[in-house]
C-alpha cells in the first residue's frame, strides 16, 4: 500500500509513505496541508490535503511528485521478485 484515501471526503486527503527527513520538511514547509499520517507511522508516513482545504491547495505537480514518491519507496520494500513482477529490478 502506498497511498490511502477517502475519495468522496472533501476536503480531498492521502496518506503517503515519505523519506522521514522529506516528511519533517515538507510539514514545516506546508503546515496546514501536510502532516503526520493520520493512524499511520507518524516518522515515514503524511497526510496530504490534495484539493480543497480551508488552505488551499498543494501544487498538482507537487501532489504527482509525493505520489510517485510514495509508490518508489513502497516498491523498493518488496521482495526482489515481487519488484521483477512490476518491472522494477
Amino acid at each position: 500500500m502506498f497511498a490511502l484515501t477517502d475519495l468522496g471526503a472533501r476536503p480531498l486527503k492521502a496518506n503517503l509513505k515519505c523519506d522521514p527527513d522529506d516528511a519533517i520538511r515538507l510539514r514545516a514547509a506546508h503546515p496546514d496541508l501536510v502532516v503526520p499520517g493520520w493512524h499511520m507511522n507518524k516518522r515515514h508516513w503524511n497526510t496530504v490535503t490534495v484539493s480543497g482545504g480551508p488552505a488551499g491547495a498543494l501544487p498538482d505537480r507537487l501532489v504527482r511528485e509525493l505520489v510517485e514518491d510514495s509508490y518508489d519507496l513502497v516498491v523498493a520494500g518488496l521482495p526482489r521478485a515481487a519488484r521483477l513482477r512490476l518491472d522494477r529490478p
